[in-house]
């Protein structure tokens, strides 16, 4: 219900006031990786801080401008670089002169390109965020939030004025997130997931869906989702269903078909970190592996 209430309300290019400090323009970017589109957070009333800019896109860069009329745009802040997420960025810090803040993958050579919505390359950051720093203006103060797993440099960030979380990819209002390796890690978004559930924010705003207004018991029901997952791989694996493609078609049966290559990426990574935690084997490697029970 709360679901088709949102998608029901979604209005492109209008700025929806959602507290005393933060409003949400959404872009009009729908998809299968992005749901309604990306939502662009706004925070503040005269020193702005904007999280995920979005997509290369003018009528939602001009959405923005016009929210922020008359008010200074002063910072930059990048949960991940997704193209759905980041590329906005530089024209925004172009025509406003404010500073992008971000993180670096851990290994850019090695992300992959070809789910989801791929990588943005172009990033020209100013200050590289790490855990527990604190970005802070008269109005407000903000802590970044390291939460790998989505992708290695991805960032929540606490406005801790208002005690709200902006969860970007790694904890969505709509479905759990895709896992893509190598830059993608299972093992690191269950901990980061984890880390969440020790957090006292009482709201996630997430990028993509509405607000998640009891957070710990959606991270305590997604850590339980993968956990459940990893049963079903190893099930299937027991069954004689060995490659990642035989176990995709069972345990994501009721999925479309079209949504099977991103499965598959995500099934490998639960086996690489099932092979990490020493239950399973493998013969060959990623997609092509020949996996068995340890």
């Amino acid at each position: 219900m709360q679901l088709e209430k949102f998608i029901k309300s979604i209005k492109y290019g209008v700025c929806d006031q959602l507290t005393p400090l933060v409003r949400r323009v959404i872009a009009n970017n729908p998809g299968g990786f992005t749901f309604t589109g990306t939502g662009t957070y706004i925070i503040g009333n005269k020193n702005i801080a904007v999280i995920d800019p979005g997509p290369i896109d003018d009528d939602h860069y001009n959405a923005l401008m016009k929210a922020t009329s008359g008010q200074e745009i002063t910072h930059i802040l990048l949960t991940h670089n997704h193209n759905d997420h980041s590329p906005l960025a530089k024209k925004l810090k172009s025509e406003t002169g404010a500073k992008i803040y971000y993180k670096n993958l851990s290994n850019v050579g090695i992300v992959q390109d070809d789910f989801e919505e791929g990588y943005d390359r172009n990033i020209e950051g100013d200050i590289e965020l790490k855990d527990g720093d604190k970005i802070e203006t008269s109005e407000w103060s903000i802590e970044a939030i390291h939460t790998p797993g989505h992708t290695s440099n991805h960032i929540c960030y606490a406005l801790l004025d208002e005690n709200i979380l902006f969860s970007g990819d790694h904890v969505m209002g709509w479905s759990t997130t895709v896992i893509v390796p190598p830059d993608g890690d299972m093992e690191d978004y269950i901990i980061s997931l984890e880390k969440l559930l020790s957090r006292r924010e009482e709201k996630f705003f997430p990028t993509h869906g509405p607000i998640i207004d009891e957070p710990k018991k959606l991270v305590s029901d997604y850590i339980s989702h993968r956990l459940s997952r990893e049963k079903q791989i190893i099930d299937a694996i027991k069954k004689g269903n060995n490659k990642i493609s035989e176990i995709v078609k069972l345990i994501y049966k009721d999925v479309d078909k079209s949504l099977h290559p991103a499965a598959a990426m995500s099934t490998l990574a639960h086996l690489k970190r099932m092979e990490n935690n020493q239950e399973i084997i493998v013969q060959g490697r990623d997609l092509e592996g020949i996996y068995s029970i340890a």
